[in-house]
């Protein structure tokens, strides 16, 4: 098959932000609408490379450019990991039903209150919860009345000001703040370091992980108490993307093993003893719909009558990250696609060029 279109259209259209992010600090990691004094890092940023990516279909990689093997920071990509945790939790007993009150199993984190006692694992995970607080010096308001591209729905406020709260599992607004604060309540479910937790399940079977990196913010350490065999130490709890710096740095052929993985219901690929890291049932969960947001599932964009992502199938389902990275699972084509910084707005043209050739 001939990707050589599809490649050349994507490094045509590199993502406007320079490769160093020292020399344009507030292009990386600080939204443009962040309001002061939370417009500021964090947690570390690294240069990236170019435009780079891999197209495999059938299990086999049939294209590749740029340097797929460097390990750049993903952004969002990383909550589709959160999502992937937490999967593995629920396959191990450790989070057996998703409509159970975060408080119930994590006390003492910032789910005590009355309105965040009602908050379950479900709406953290499709984004509904109404969370309300701060994590680690971040406030939930400075990401309520976010836009975010992906969504219809028409923001009615500005970025950072003190939206009126729903109660939760009633309103859909994208927040990473929320995000972080999923993430430190699966930190404490699991008693061990995500990236730790991360790198053992997943990279570690699939061959994966050279360059892999997960880090936090510097005021994200905190004391984890002992569980289930594990000592007691101080460990750093990471967020779920890039927002305000640190994140995941994982290389794109890492990610398209992760893909592949997924696509095969949860089984490492080419396995003699067909070793399954996540369960089939988990992998459909994280691909229905939210009823308040039919284009998200569990920290997955979907493509509801192929309206999100126009060209791709409607079964395909993906991970975003800002700066133009991409993870495309297409079921339909039994086909994964990685791309990374390209410019969003030339990303729908990129997937039509694609789509055109696993269509053959």
């Amino acid at each position: 098959m001939d990707f050589l279109q599809a490649i050349e259209f994507a490094q045509a259209h590199e993502v406007p932000w320079t490769r160093d992010p020292h020399a344009e600090p507030a292009r990386f990691g600080v939204h443009h609408e962040d309001p002061a004094p939370w417009n500021r890092l964090s947690g570390p940023v690294h240069a990236r490379g170019g435009v780079s990516g891999v197209i495999w279909q059938h299990g086999r990689e049939l294209a590749q450019w740029g340097t797929p093997d460097r390990a750049d920071q993903t952004f969002s990509v990383a909550k589709t990991y959160l999502a992937l945790l937490a999967g593995a939790a629920h396959d191990r007993g450790l989070l057996p039903d998703l409509n159970e009150p975060v408080v119930k199993r994590v006390p003492g984190i910032g789910f005590d209150s009355t309105h965040n006692a009602a908050i379950t694992w479900l709406h953290l995970l499709t984004q509904v919860s109404e969370w309300e607080g701060t994590c680690f010096g971040m406030p939930d308001t400075v990401d309520r009345y976010r836009h975010v591209s992906h969504d219809p729905k028409k923001v009615e406020g500005v970025k950072g000001s003190a939206r009126p709260l729903q109660t939760p599992g009633t309103y859909w607004e994208y927040n990473d703040v929320r995000i972080n604060q999923l993430s430190l309540a699966l930190l404490h479910l699991w008693g061990r370091p995500l990236p730790e937790v991360f790198q053992e399940i997943f990279l570690q079977p699939l061959g994966a992980g050279e360059g892999f990196r997960w880090e936090g913010y510097a005021q994200s350490w905190i004391d984890l108490p002992a569980k289930d065999g594990h000592p007691a130490r101080r460990v750093q709890s990471v967020p779920g993307g890039t927002h305000w710096g640190g994140g995941v740095s994982i290389s794109a052929r890492d990610q398209a093993r992760i893909a592949q993985m997924l696509l095969n219901g949860g089984v490492v690929p080419n396995s003699p003893t067909h070793q399954r890291l996540l369960s089939a049932d988990w992998i459909q969960r994280m691909q229905a719909p939210c009823p308040l947001a039919t284009f998200y599932g569990l920290l997955t964009w979907l493509n509801p009558q192929g309206q999100t992502f126009p060209g791709a199938s409607a079964q395909s389902w993906f991970m975003v990250g800002a700066g133009g990275n991409y993870v495309w699972i297409d079921p339909a084509h039994d086909a994964v696609v990685v791309v990374r910084w390209l410019d969003a707005a030339h990303f729908g043209g990129f997937v039509s060029r694609v789509a055109d050739v696993l269509q053959r």
